[in-house]
């Protein structure tokens, strides 16, 4: 089935991989929610804020288009190959996942945590989405 996909996508020119094209979404917006977690905790400018939680509510919403064609991506170019990069990379999608969560809830519950603690669960987001990326470029180019 996963190879039929990839050899129909060849067949019309379509080479590439497809996790590379969606990693952008979750690890982006990582990235925009922790730069808006800052401003907030900077200026106390509660928009920027509710700028971080959409940035992760969209996160969240590509992580699991991404860990899909990251799977049949391993699965076709990899032949499944276990190694220690693809399960760190499977830990640190769980571990991103929840972290997106958890800065969801945090969010929702500002009133109840201090600004730094919202902060530093903006930038462990940002961490294991780093982590991830570093991972992934390990597998791609060594």
């Amino acid at each position: 089935m996963i190879s039929t996909m990839y050899h129909l996508l060849e067949a019309v020119g379509f080479k590439h991989p497809l996790h590379p094209a969606m990693v952008h979404v979750p690890m982006g917006m990582a990235i925009g929610g922790f730069v808006f977690a800052l401003i907030f905790y900077l200026f106390e400018r509660k928009d920027f804020l509710q700028t971080a939680y959409y940035c992760v509510c969209l996160g969240i919403a590509g992580i699991f288009p991404t860990v899909l064609f990251g799977f049949t991506d391993w699965q076709y170019r990899f032949d499944g190959e276990w190694g220690f990069l693809i399960v760190m990379k499977m830990i640190f999608a769980v571990t991103l996942t929840i972290s997106f969560l958890l800065a969801v809830k945090f969010t929702r519950e500002e009133k109840e945590h201090s600004h730094l603690k919202i902060l530093i669960m903006y930038a462990i987001c940002l961490l294991f989405a780093t982590g991830l990326g570093f991972m992934g470029g390990e597998l791609q180019y060594g």
